[in-house]
């Protein structure tokens, strides 16, 4: 039995550093009886999507950083593939860290007055996202962003294992540790990996310095790039995070993803941050391709983060464009006249 057409779920991560007992307390104020859902395992997030699908909400939000909205997407879309029913619009509540989609979509700092807005003015679009492993995300990638998750992982992992240290496992000093003593040092000092992606998908274009297709359509089967790399990422959207404006051409074509490539240094990186994180940095060292389909390899294992959440090390991956879009809240959006 399907719920009013009014109704919007609101799916948080418990774990997550900006949800507190006071503000599930306060969200449960606010929401509708039997609206919010709070989930602390993987177990409790799928249980939580096959709910929402069942109870057929039309608009389902999503608090806790971009992880939370990449698994919570994913297995709500799987759930309603299965059960053969479209699946609800999505949203962003900014509780996390990053929150590169919440920039795209406009959802602000403050919670109440998000849920406020969606009532007002919420309208939607349509976005297409990434498919890496069966995971749908907005973005995802091989780099510094990745080897960081990981190495704080480690850190946490060994912080466990000693009594004195495990309370600072959680905290900012088992992040400090894993910047300063092993990211760094490797950022630093570690030659450039090497990479080779194909195109396993519809004819890929290349990208110049300007954003403006290079050279002849790239066929399947066909070589895009084999040479070094400092990061190698796939994004459906513009923003990294933060603000951060790191993938500009991502939406060029609605049937392309952005895959970008960068070779430049931790040198170059420092000195040109700004015009970096504005997305205007243009150098012959950042490859740009639009592409539908690729397989990636690299020499060793990589560490991959999907969505802004560390999944493993991984030497070899395909990545594709969602087969269909989602439908989402967007606060820049007008809302739909009736």
């Amino acid at each position: 039995m399907g719920v009013a057409e009014d109704r919007v779920a609101v799916v948080v991560n418990g774990n997550a550093k900006r949800v507190s007992d006071d503000l599930v307390d306060m969200l449960d104020q606010i929401i509708q009886s039997g609206d919010l859902f709070v989930s602390r395992s993987l177990d409790e997030g799928r249980e939580i999507a096959r709910r929402i699908v069942a109870r057929r909400y039309p608009t389902v939000l999503t608090g806790g950083g971009d992880g939370t909205f990449t698994q919570m997407v994913t297995w709500i879309v799987q759930e309603a593939e299965r059960k053969g029913v479209e699946p609800p619009r999505f949203g962003m509540l900014k509780l996390g860290t990053g929150n590169a989609l919440a920039w795209v979509l406009g959802a602000q700092e403050g919670v109440v007055a998000d849920l406020g807005r969606l009532r007002r003015e919420g309208g939607s679009r349509e976005i297409r996202l990434v498919d890496i492993e069966g995971t749908l995300s907005p973005f995802a990638g091989f780099g510094a962003d990745a080897l960081t998750l990981k190495h704080f992982q480690d850190v946490k992992g060994a912080f466990r294992r000693v009594p004195v240290l495990r309370r600072y496992g959680m905290g900012g000093v088992a992040y400090a540790v894993s910047i300063v003593g092993l990211s760094m040092p490797q950022v630093l000092l570690k030659p450039h990996d090497h990479v080779r992606v194909v195109n396993l998908g519809g004819p890929a274009q290349r990208l110049g310095v300007d954003g403006q297709p290079v050279g002849d359509p790239i066929g399947p089967g066909e070589t895009l790039y084999d040479g070094p790399s400092r990061g190698t990422w796939f994004s459906t959207v513009p923003y990294w995070g933060f603000g951060a404006r790191i993938f500009p051409f991502a939406e060029e074509r609605e049937d392309r993803f952005n895959l970008r490539i960068v070779d430049i240094g931790s040198l170059d990186v420092a000195w040109n941050i700004r015009a970096i994180w504005k997305g205007t940095y243009r150098d012959d060292r950042l490859h740009d391709f639009l592409v539908e389909r690729i397989g990636v390899h690299f020499d060793e294992p990589m560490p991959l983060q999907v969505g802004g959440d560390l999944v493993g090390v991984r030497q070899d991956v395909e990545v594709a464009l969602s087969k269909r879009p989602i439908r989402v809240v967007d606060y820049y959006a007008p809302p739909p006249v009736e």
